[in-house]
């Protein structure tokens, strides 16, 4: 029977946990503090050089005087045996010197270095988990567009309604609306908060449309584009997923990038009646992996 008690137990655990969770950051930080304490002992050995240097330069000359003033006893072997003593105590001395500085200067580094490997560790990881989502999402996805039809999924995913409006003609038409609610996570606003929206609703549609073929232009061209890189073009904020998810020139994807100008909830916008548009990625998923 333990004689630790259970909570006790369970808060060491819990505290171990946190310090392996956070062990990137405090290797980190023990490194950066290392460096700078190593620079500081090192100053200060410096200052105390002098006083090694110029023992070591008197015993040097202490032994070429022997060598001038002794008799033929004192041989070149004897002589050169004792050069090489006051070299290696010289030496020793001064490695004595910086050795803290040293010693912790190595431990630093291996701090550091610590601190990026378990770092590319866990984004390897965290990449490989994202990507095998998206490929699961996307099978998913096909299954049910393979039982239903590619209409039906793609207004399920879309979470379209028919909603009955009145034209320019004053006729009663049906058309299918999608809930903007539904959209993916990359979908992002193109508005008055970006630096390129205007007032005019006719050039925020052709300026969306021109880096869209940009954006395609490049893909053609490098054989990739970060989501990221399509928000810097539009003037929308950045995103982690932007990081890691794009498009690839590739067997799988769509090979072209589409910012879903054309789809049903944009039809006002693609009119010139609306200044603003939800934008809407096809995004082949995780491309870092894949480039």
């Amino acid at each position: 029977m333990s004689l630790v008690p259970k909570n006790v137990s369970r808060t060491a655990y819990r505290q171990a946990l946190h310090a392996k969770k956070n062990s990137p950051h405090i290797f980190f930080m023990g490194g950066l503090a290392g460096v700078v304490a190593s620079t500081v002992l090192a100053c200060r050995a410096t200052l105390n050089l002098d006083k090694v240097v110029d023992e070591l330069r008197n015993d040097i000359e202490n032994v070429k005087g022997m060598e001038e003033e002794s008799d033929r006893e004192y041989h070149d072997k004897e002589y050169h045996k004792d050069l090489a003593y006051v070299y290696g105590k010289g030496s020793y001395n001064i490695a004595r010197l910086y050795a803290p500085a040293a010693t912790l200067g190595v431990v630093s580094i291996a701090c550091l270095t610590g601190s990026h490997i378990s770092l590319n560790r866990r984004n390897q990881a965290l990449t490989a988990a994202l990507a095998t989502m998206t490929a699961a999402y996307e099978e998913y996805r096909q299954r049910v567009s393979d039982e239903l039809g590619a209409d039906r999924e793609r207004n399920i995913n879309m979470s379209t309604h028919d909603e009955l409006i009145t034209n320019k003609d004053g006729e009663k038409e049906l058309i299918k609306v999608a809930d903007q609610n539904g959209r993916s996570p990359y979908a992002r606003f193109f508005d008055e908060y970006s630096p390129n929206w205007q007032k005019n609703a006719e050039l925020n549609r052709l300026f969306v449309q021109c880096q869209q073929n940009y954006a395609n232009n490049l893909l053609q061209a490098r054989g990739h584009v970060f989501l990221n890189e399509v928000y810097d073009m539009l003037g929308i904020e950045r995103s982690r997923a932007g990081s890691v998810v794009g498009w690839v020139i590739s067997d799988y994807g769509d090979n072209y990038i589409d910012f879903g100008m054309f789809e049903v909830y944009s039809r006002d916008f693609v009119n010139g009646q609306e200044r603003s548009i939800l934008l809407d990625f096809n995004v082949d998923g995780v491309i870092y992996d894949k480039i």
